[in-house]
C-alpha cells in the first residue's frame, strides 16, 4: 500500500466466496453447508431473523470465526485460515469503537499508524476520509462530542483508512434512531458507489436490506433460501419463507387441482408459481393449501352480499392497508388507494378478488389467519 494518493477513482472490487461453509457451537448450527457468492464491487445484504447465522457468516469472512468445514475464499485465494489482522477487511460494528481519548482524526488514522505510515501522509488520508463522510470540520473532536451519526462515520471512514478489499458492516445502523439511520444509510450506499468496494452488510431490517442492497441474500437456519436482487426477491421469493419474511404477506386457503398445476382460491382458478407442496401432490393433487399474496395485489370490492368485512385500516398517504375478515375467519391484508376507502368503513361487507397470475403456493397451517407479516 502506498503512503499517498487522492481518493477519486473507484478502486476494483474484489470476488468473495463462501464454499460449504460449516459452524456449529456446541448443539446449535450457525452455518449448514453454506454456498455464497459476492460480485465485485457489490453491496450484498445478509438478511434473516435472529439465530440464521448471517453475523456468523460475516465473521467468519471477517477472520474472528473458523468454520469447522468450508472454505472462504477472496480474488480465488483461499484465506479460511488466514489471520483475520492479515485479511485485508475493513469492519464497522453496531457499536462505534471509537477511542476517546482520541480526536476523530486520529481515530480515523489509528490503523494507519499500527501500519507504519508516515504521520503527514496517514493525516491527509485522514483528512481525505473525513472530507468523504461528510465530517472535515470535526477533525479535533472527541467522540463525546459528537453524536451517534457522526460517531459511526468516523468508523465508518477508520474501516476505509488502509484501503480493504471488502468492507464488513455488523448491523452498523441499529443503535441510531430513525431520521439518522435513514440518512447514513443514503451516505453508505454512495460511499460504497464510489469506492467501488465489495461490501458484506448483516441487518435484521427488511427495509434496510431492500434500499441499500445490489442483491440480499435470505438466511434461514444457517442455509441460503434466495439471493436475487430487491425487486426480484419481492415480487418472486423462491420461498414460502422468502415471501413471508420479505414484506408483508396474506395467506388465503386454497384448494388444489386435480392436474397439479392450478388452484381454487377466492372463486377463481389460478395457476401455481412453481410446484404444488409435497402434502397436495401426495393427495393426488386435491389436498387443501395456501395461497401467499401480497396485500396490493388482493382487489377488495364494496358488496352488499360480500361474505368478507374490513375490520381495520391504516393510513398510508396514497394508499391505506385495510385488515379483512373472510367467512372463515382468516384474516388478510390489502392495500388499497385511499381515495376508495370512502366506500370501503370497518364494518363494510366486501368481496375479495385476485388477478388472474401464478400464485407462490404452500402448505395449508390451519388456524394461522395471520397477515404474514
Amino acid at each position: 500500500m502506498t503512503e499517498a494518493g487522492t481518493i477519486t477513482a473507484a478502486q476494483t472490487g474484489s470476488l468473495v466466496e463462501f464454499r460449504g461453509l460449516r459452524r456449529a457451537f456446541g448443539a446449535t448450527t450457525a452455518l449448514d453447508g453454506l454456498d455464497l457468492a459476492i460480485r465485485p464491487g457489490e453491496l450484498l445484504t445478509l438478511l434473516g431473523p435472529s439465530g440464521c447465522g448471517k453475523t456468523t457468516a460475516l465473521r467468519t469472512l471477517a477472520g474472528f470465526e473458523r468454520p469447522d468445514s468450508g472454505d472462504v475464499l477472496v480474488d480465488g485465494e483461499d484465506i479460511t485460515r488466514v489471520p483475520a489482522h492479515r485479511r485485508d477487511a475493513g469492519m464497522v460494528f453496531q457499536s462505534y469503537s471509537l477511542f476517546p481519548h482520541l480526536t476523530a482524526i486520529d481515530n480515523v488514522a489509528f490503523g494507519m499508524r499500527m501500519s507504519g505510515i508516515g504521520k503527514a501522509a496517514r493525516r491527509a488520508r485522514a483528512a481525505e476520509l473525513l472530507e468523504l463522510v461528510g465530517l472535515p470540520e470535526h477533525t479535533g473532536r472527541f467522540p463525546h462530542q459528537l453524536s451517534g451519526g457522526q460517531q459511526q462515520r468516523i468508523a465508518l471512514a477508520r474501516a476505509l483508512a488502509l484501503r480493504p478489499r471488502v468492507l464488513l458492516l455488523d448491523e452498523p445502523l441499529s443503535a441510531l434512531d430513525a431520521r439518522v439511520r435513514l440518512t447514513l444509510r443514503e451516505e453508505i450506499r454512495r460511499l460504497q458507489k464510489e469506492l467501488g468496494i465489495t461490501t458484506l452488510f448483516v441487518t435484521h431490517d427488511q427495509e434496510e436490506a431492500l434500499s441499500l442492497a445490489d442483491r440480499v441474500a435470505v438466511m434461514r437456519a444457517g442455509r441460503l433460501e434466495q439471493c436475487a436482487p430487491p425487486a426480484e426477491l419481492y415480487e418472486r421469493p423462491a420461498t414460502a419463507f422468502v415471501a413471508e419474511f420479505v414484506g408483508v404477506m396474506s395467506r388465503i386457503p386454497a384448494q388444489a387441482g386435480a392436474d397439479g398445476r392450478t388452484v381454487h382460491a377466492l372463486g377463481r382458478r389460478l395457476p401455481v408459481k412453481g410446484a404444488l407442496p409435497g402434502a397436495a401432490q401426495a393427495a393426488g393433487g386435491t389436498g387443501d393449501v395456501d395461497v401467499l399474496v401480497r396485500p396490493e395485489a388482493i382487489d377488495v370490492t364494496a358488496d352488499g352480499n360480500g361474505l368478507s368485512r374490513v375490520v381495520a385500516a391504516a393510513f398510508l398517504g396514497a394508499t391505506t392497508r385495510l385488515t379483512v375478515r373472510m367467512a372463515d375467519g382468516v384474516q388478510v391484508t390489502a392495500d388499497v388507494p385511499t381515495p376508495t376507502t370512502a366506500t370501503l368503513p370497518i364494518g363494510a361487507a366486501v368481496t375479495l378478488t385476485l388477478p388472474d397470475r401464478p400464485v407462490l403456493v404452500d402448505h395449508h397451517r390451519r388456524g394461522s389467519g395471520g397477515d404474514g407479516s
